[in-house]
């Protein structure tokens, strides 16, 4: 159940919500199925099956906002509407108006939408109360900006904010290519991407290739910065970085994975040890991250910035 993706915030003041009280947050926005005439619906659902909206192990939560939309192509809508605007061409004899369209399309995607199949989308959220962590299991900042929306909208006040270093991770990544040198605990992998900072945003990238140092070099110092950068923290965990400071594609290696717990009964014991093993892990990562970006800017600083 390892989150694969890690959009990054920090509380602004000490976690004191329980596992209950957010509970009760949650459940005034839980998932219901839509009707089959809604387009999307979402709420926030159980981790696990038949449990409860917040799943809490060793002060560790886990929550998770439920999408449902109807997929309805927009190229179906428009061919139904131009044969509709065809038809009613023929019984008015003139072409319907932009206004007649635009009911038209409506009135056909009303008449489809019940036929339409339904997926779900499933983002999940770990809070460490412990840390000050909040990461949101989303790959692009839409997603993440969607499940922030639904978290304000249900727990008032909600006092996050995003993850703000002393070093830009952009100068830092360019920095450790440029000196072949990374920082203490981690080590780059054969991933990375340079972009060039001109207009015409050239960029090279190293995929599964060994990196020479001196090819390195010859590209930053022709003006391309690292903007994403693959490592692997303590022989333990490999991820990649953006320059926005999103932490991408994170996975476990053999060390921990022989570390987990073998001796759980069950599903849901392993699922808690897997979770706790998890979050332990990732909150030791994140912080030494931090530290290799030269700290976190504290808030006055923020608030000037």
């Amino acid at each position: 159940m390892w989150f694969k993706n890690l959009q990054l915030h920090r509380f602004s003041a000490p976690w004191t919500l329980s596992a209950e009280e957010v509970e009760a947050c949650l459940a005034k926005h839980a998932f219901f199925p839509g009707t089959s005439l809604e387009p999307q619906t979402q709420g926030w659902a159980a981790p696990r099956d038949n449990g409860p909206l917040v799943h809490c192990v060793n002060k560790q939560m886990l929550l998770l906002l439920r999408t449902e939309k109807k997929l309805l192509p927009a190229t179906v809508v428009n061919q139904v509407t131009k044969a509709r605007a065809a038809e009613l061409e023929e019984q008015q004899g003139f072409k319907p108006g932009r206004k007649q369209l635009k009911e038209l399309k409506e009135q056909v995607t009303d008449e489809l939408l019940p036929r339409a199949f339904s997926i779900r989308r499933d983002t999940r959220v770990w809070i460490d109360p412990v840390n000050g962590w909040l990461a949101i299991d989303a790959a692009g900042t839409a997603k993440a900006d969607e499940v922030r929306g639904m978290l304000f909208k249900a727990i008032d006040p909600l006092p996050v904010v995003g993850l703000h270093v002393n070093q830009s991770p952009v100068a830092a990544m360019t920095e450790w290519l440029s000196s072949d040198t990374a920082p203490a605990g981690f080590s780059i992998d054969q991933e990375i991407e340079l972009q060039s900072s001109a207009e015409s945003k050239a960029t090279v990238r190293y995929v599964r290739h060994p990196l020479d140092p001196e090819d390195l070099q010859r590209h930053i110092a022709a003006g391309k910065r690292c903007t994403r950068l693959a490592m692997t923290w303590n022989d333990r965990v490999s991820f990649v970085m953006t320059e926005s400071l999103a932490i991408k594609r994170v996975a476990p290696l053999d060390v921990i994975k022989e570390q987990n717990d073998a001796t759980a009964h069950d599903e849901d014991e392993r699922f808690d040890a897997d979770f706790a093993l998890m979050a332990g892990e990732l909150a030791q990562m994140l912080g030494d991250i931090t530290d290799a970006l030269g700290g976190e800017r504290q808030v006055e600083e923020r608030k000037a910035a």
